[in-house]
């Protein structure tokens, strides 16, 4: 038995060329103000100011309605803006949560007036989404979280904590994940169906009873945050869908999360400096590292992209077809990062060197960034385990 997967996948037509010069030029503009270090964050990295000028050049929400501030282009141009985004690691985390995945689930199950309210302020790069799935206790098995939305008057009141939510120090909005009925709390010693009485909200980061800590980590940085709610008001009009549905929401919300190019291009910024060095080498008086090891192991870096790229494809074409495949998005999820993951060692092993910060060396400060963090990568959207097991299930395992 095998994956659905579409084959040949969606081919990017050449009329989209003249697309993808535009955004390598605007980015080669851009990149010249940006460190090695600045590069390695890809789209872990926060700038407003960036998404702005992204979103006024209509490369946000592009596939959107235009009654919603968007620009009613295909996937696969906004496939090509995305690629040329992260291939040259462009700080485009302030606009991408709500470009890659609340602003689509917004469209799918939001009402008008949810719409009209938030997504033009994405398309404009105006306003930053993070999302609300993780617990502590629960990680990645996302049915197990307790975290409890009661109704009150006019709405509903939240108490509960969020983990490994990236950016929300810095968002206006997050979408979460919460328990809204069935008494008592889920239990599953007591075959509560954990499934069950799940329900996302739209909820302003500003509110009263929001508190927010960042999380550091080996860089020195705080990507991740943990945020507490204590009696947090979120009124009717920003229950997102259908109350009790969270559990299929977020399932298709993570489709759009875990099968886009963002995972397997995570650390690609650092490959073509590192083939620049191999070059160099070449033409110096240093020992050439061209070797058969080297020539081997870029070959294979460049094989696995190609592989990646054709799976990414593939499910963009399910998902424009109001597909949700929830089991190739893991599948591509599961080889992108482990793919990422790979890319700092093999710096390591054909150059030689330890990774030792240079912030004068491009190159240098980018594979120390990428060593300390790619751990982090498998963990993202859903650990490695967890994403082994929507394969297996996938594939009658389980």
């Amino acid at each position: 038995m095998s994956l659905p997967f579409r084959y040949p996948p969606f081919s990017i037509p050449t009329e989209f060329d003249a697309l993808r010069r535009e955004v390598r030029e605007f980015l080669n503009e851009a990149a010249k103000n940006w460190s090695g270090w600045d590069l390695g964050h890809s789209w872990m990295a926060f700038n407003r100011e960036f998404s702005r000028e992204v979103g006024r050049r209509g490369w946000i929400g592009i596939t959107w309605p235009k009654q919603y501030g968007g620009h009613e282009r295909t996937a696969l141009e906004r496939y090509v803006v995305v690629e040329e985004m992260l291939a040259i690691g462009a700080p485009v985390g302030a606009h991408w949560v709500g470009d890659r995945q609340s602003g689509p689930l917004l469209l799918r199950i939001g009402s008008e007036a949810q719409k009209q309210r938030f997504l033009p302020g994405i398309a404009a790069g105006e306003l930053a989404f993070c999302i609300g799935l993780s617990e502590p206790g629960a990680g990645s098995d996302l049915a197990s979280i307790r975290s409890r939305a009661e109704r009150v008057a006019g709405g509903w009141q939240l108490n509960g904590r969020k983990v490994w939510t990236t950016y929300a120090q810095h968002s206006d909005f997050m979408i979460g994940l919460f328990r809204s009925h069935g008494s008592p709390p889920l239990d599953v010693n007591k075959g509560t169906d954990k499934h069950k009485g799940l329900s996302q909200f739209l909820i302003d980061l500003k509110t009263p009873g929001i508190e927010v800590r960042p999380i550091r980590d080996l860089t020195g940085e705080a990507h991740f945050n943990e945020i507490t709610f204590d009696d947090v008001f979120v009124p009717d009009d920003l229950l997102l869908g259908q109350e009790g549905e969270g559990w299929a929401q977020a399932n298709a919300e993570l489709a759009f999360e875990r099968s886009g190019p963002d995972r397997y291009l995570s650390s690609f910024p650092l490959l073509a400096p590192t083939i620049d060095a191999v070059r160099a080498d070449e033409r110096s008086d240093l020992p050439a590292t061209n070797d058969r090891l080297t020539a081997r192991r870029i070959g294979e870096a460049v094989a696995d992209i190609v592989t990646l790229r054709e799976m990414s494809l593939s499910i963009l074409g399910r998902l424009a077809d109001g597909e949700t495949p929830a089991q190739e998005a893991a599948l591509t999820k599961d080889l992108g990062t482990t793919f990422e993951q790979r890319l700092p060692e093999m710096v390591r092993e054909i150059r030689e060197q330890l990774p030792v910060r240079d912030d004068s060396q491009a190159l240098s400060a980018m594979h120390v960034f990428l060593t300390e963090t790619t751990p982090t990568f498998s963990l993202r959207g859903g650990t490695r385990e967890i994403m082994r097991g929507i394969i297996a299930r996938g594939l009658g395992l389980r």
